[in-house]
């Protein structure tokens, strides 16, 4: 993906794509503010900046990937196990439909970028709030009452998609600029010919 030897490119995509899925982990781990929310809870963190940016760097597939493996890893082994099946997809899909706008033109323009994680981050946010809604129906909640827990979830939720886009949008065009001055990134996009 980014380097132009094509033998070479799968054991790179995945290597990079470790790499992102260990960051979102780490960020995931380490860089989170838990919010007690009756008897559920959700938090408030990094972890998105690095969802969002998996899809700009990596694309809709591989980003994807990166995005979902590193928040499925962290609920397996953070104690947030129940919902880890639905973060892997959640998170996923984030960075699949971000890298899929990014990618979708043959440059990407900052106005392109900023669409794409801005995109990403409330699909992700409308995912997140529509399962915890039904988890909290399912569980035996009154609907007034998961209303006003989905209150405390969102404004957290929806903070974490603004830091996400502003924070992953200049952090990506510093590293695309990086790897431009090293040749590893051609033309509009990784791999393409210059």
């Amino acid at each position: 993906m980014l380097l132009s030897n094509k033998k070479n490119s799968p054991v790179v995509n995945l290597a990079l794509t470790g790499l992102m899925g260990a960051l979102v982990y780490i960020a995931t781990m380490f860089f989170k503010v838990e919010i007690p929310v009756g008897a559920d809870r959700t938090m408030v963190g990094f972890a998105n900046v690095f969802c969002v940016l998996s899809g700009l760097i990596l694309g809709p597939g591989y980003g994807g990937l990166a995005a979902g493996l590193g928040s499925f890893l962290f609920d397996i082994t953070g104690g947030w196990f129940s919902s880890a099946g639905v973060t892997l997809i959640t998170k996923g899909l984030m960075a699949v439909i971000c890298g899929a706008i990014a990618w979708s033109g043959k440059e990407q323009k900052v106005s392109r970028l900023i669409v794409a994680a801005v995109t990403g981050s409330l699909s992700y946010c409308v995912m997140y709030l529509g399962y915890s809604f039904f988890e909290l129906l399912i569980s035996g909640s009154a609907p007034d009452a998961a209303a006003i827990a989905m209150m405390t979830k969102a404004g957290a939720t929806l903070f974490n998609a603004v830091v996400a886009d502003v924070i992953a949008v200049p952090l990506f065009l510093a590293i695309r600029g990086a790897l431009q001055r090293s040749h590893l990134w051609r033309g509009g996009k990784p791999g393409a010919a210059m």
